[in-house]
């Protein structure tokens, strides 16, 4: 699997370093009208996150974040550890590493970064490049509970299985919206995170061609 991932993103020799990412053609955009609903220098406000890959021995699984109930923002919802650009961000790989440490304490020592999916710009005005990283084992993590309730995994299993990818809709505004809805166990992943994860999904599931691009 290990492979596979690293031959779908292009492999890098900088963990820092962004330029040689190659972007999957996303299919998180269900709902393209949402645009409108959000002013268009507005909408390029630029954040990050990691989809990281955990590599355990029996077989690689996705670490995502619950949401503390208090913030303001998608209070108790699921996601990837990340956040908004810094001035002090070189890059959004530089983003997505200081997110990830701030948020649950895993260090960039633990994390290859092998490659990005498509952006995704969201209705709430952010443009969010998914940085995605390969984590060793062998980590310990420290969640700030000013920003997260809980730490878990998803087997990648779950989710390049697209049985999995359930499409839910819900009236916003007037208009009936479409969203990805993965839920695992007791939890319930959708919005931005499970049309990630289906990027993700896609892009691994797609045959390779003969000559590897």
């Amino acid at each position: 699997m290990r492979d596979r991932i690293v031959s779908k993103l292009r492999p890098m020799a900088d963990s820092r370093a962004h330029d040689d990412l190659r972007p999957s053609t996303g299919d998180h955009d269900l709902n393209p009208f949402m645009k409108e609903w959000v002013d268009a220098e507005e909408r390029l406000k630029p954040a990050a996150v990691l989809v990281p890959l955990v590599d355990r021995p029996d077989g690689m699984t996705v670490l995502l974040t619950q949401r503390a109930a208090h913030l303001s923002d998608h209070p108790g919802q699921v996601a990837f550890p990340g956040g908004r650009t810094e001035d002090s961000d070189d890059s959004p790989v530089a983003t997505a590493l200081r997110e990830t440490q701030e948020e649950i304490g895993l260090g960039a020592e633990f994390i290859q970064v092998v490659g990005r999916l498509a952006d995704y710009e969201t209705a709430t005005g952010f443009r969010i490049a998914p940085v995605v990283g390969v984590v060793r084992t062998g980590f310990t993590l420290s969640p700030s509970a000013d920003e997260v309730a809980e730490v878990f995994e998803v087997p990648l299993a779950f989710v390049l299985d697209s049985a999995n990818h359930v499409r839910e809709s819900a009236v916003l505004r007037g208009r009936e919206a479409h969203y990805y809805v993965l839920p695992f166990e007791s939890w319930r992943i959708w919005g931005v995170t499970a049309g990630l994860l289906v990027d993700l999904a896609k892009l691994l599931n797609a045959p390779t061609s003969a000559s590897g691009k």
